[in-house]
């Protein structure tokens, strides 16, 4: 079984503290390049900017097995489309992101991390009226000071830095830098009876775009979209039972069966599923409803591929912190590395 120690926290926490907002994931995809370099055949940087990367078999197969692992580098957050001066910015948001989070929160910019707060009229100032309401994002400036610079174009995002927390992990962009965390050390033990193909991609948060063009490199026979998914596992308001739940934390990995974008390979679904009861591995699946992965793009790729996604659970998704157990996230690295361990060609060889 693999673990989870201090090169991998420390490995996360870099990932985390990165800023690489859809659309400019320089930060991550250094980290990424410097990280998988040691131990791929094959490392390339495509036309969108996802590193895509290929660990031959070793075995004597004369066909193996190729799978694709994708876990997106993005993150939401913010784009400046207009400087007003005096070190305040217009800005636009980029990907889902709740509006009520953002009044007074401290954000990083551009490359040299330039430390703003997102500022709205003082409560004292607003009517009885506007405070009844969030108040929309395009009312809202991101302040650098007089000193401070940033050019339109440049990325913004929420200032938190990571933090082990007892058995939690709380940072900003767990969504998916622990996905990615997951793909490099998969990588460092890859399987020598499959040809391993790995997609760190750009671009989920706005559309899976990075996603679809990894798949049309890699034409994989089968593909597992492993990301980090919202957790709605909080009490009732009402102090009643919670059955709306779509995963929990500390219920492990969890498989996914039907989102908005995918209905996933229910040969996959059982083969990990059967996987991870053969091996003791704490499991959960999915309930079905609103999300999505980048299984849904590379599902359409090509002629088609057989696809399932796997997450790790978090709380308080696309907000300034959120939470994750780092049990959970052991539990889906060790059973994503025991199914590429026992997969097998006739899995998906026929539909019958």
């Amino acid at each position: 079984m693999l673990s989870i120690g201090a090169p991998q926290i420390k490995l996360l926490e870099k990932l985390c503290n990165a800023l690489s907002v859809s659309g400019d994931e320089g930060e991550v995809r250094r980290i990424v390049l410097e990280e998988v370099k040691p131990y791929a055949d094959e490392v390339k940087v495509d036309a969108l900017g996802s590193v895509l990367v290929r660990r031959h078999a070793t075995s004597r197969d004369k066909k193996p097995l190729r799978v694709l692992l994708d876990a997106h580098m993005d993150e939401v957050g913010f784009m400046i489309v207009n400087d007003e001066g005096e070190g305040l910015y217009q800005f636009e948001t980029i990907g889902g992101i709740d509006e009520r989070h953002l009044v007074g929160k401290q954000v990083i910019v551009g490359r040299d991390h330039a430390i703003g707060v997102i500022g709205a009229k003082p409560i004292h100032k607003a009517t009885a009226d506007e405070l009844k309401h969030p108040i929309s994002a395009d009312s809202l400036r991101i302040g650098l000071g007089p000193e401070g610079k940033a050019k339109v174009g440049d990325r913004a995002t929420f200032a938190t830095k990571f933090k082990r927390v007892g058995p939690s992990i709380m940072s900003k962009s767990i969504d998916d830098r622990i996905g990615v965390a997951i793909l490099i050390e998969l990588l460092k033990h890859a399987p020598k009876s499959i040809e391993l193909c790995l997609s760190f991609s750009v671009q989920e948060e706005i559309g899976l775009r990075g996603a679809k063009v990894a798949a049309h490199y890699f034409e994989p026979d089968l593909a597992i979209a492993v990301d980090s998914t919202p957790a709605r596992d909080l009490p009732d308001y009402e102090g009643e039972e919670n059955v709306a739940y779509n995963t929990r934390l500390g219920f492990g990995p969890a498989i996914y069966m039907a989102n908005s974008s995918t209905l996933d390979d229910p040969r996959l679904v059982r083969f990990l599923a059967e996987t991870a009861e053969k091996n003791k591995i704490t499991y959960q699946f999915r309930q079905p409803g609103g999300g999505g992965t980048n299984a849904g793009a590379i599902q359409q790729s090509r002629a088609g591929v057989p696809v399932v996604s796997v997450s790790v659970p978090h709380r308080y998704t696309h907000s300034p912190i959120s939470v994750s157990r780092v049990e959970d996230w052991k539990n889906t690295l060790n059973l994503l590395h025991a199914a590429l361990n026992r997969i097998q060609p006739l899995l998906v060889k026929s539909r019958a």
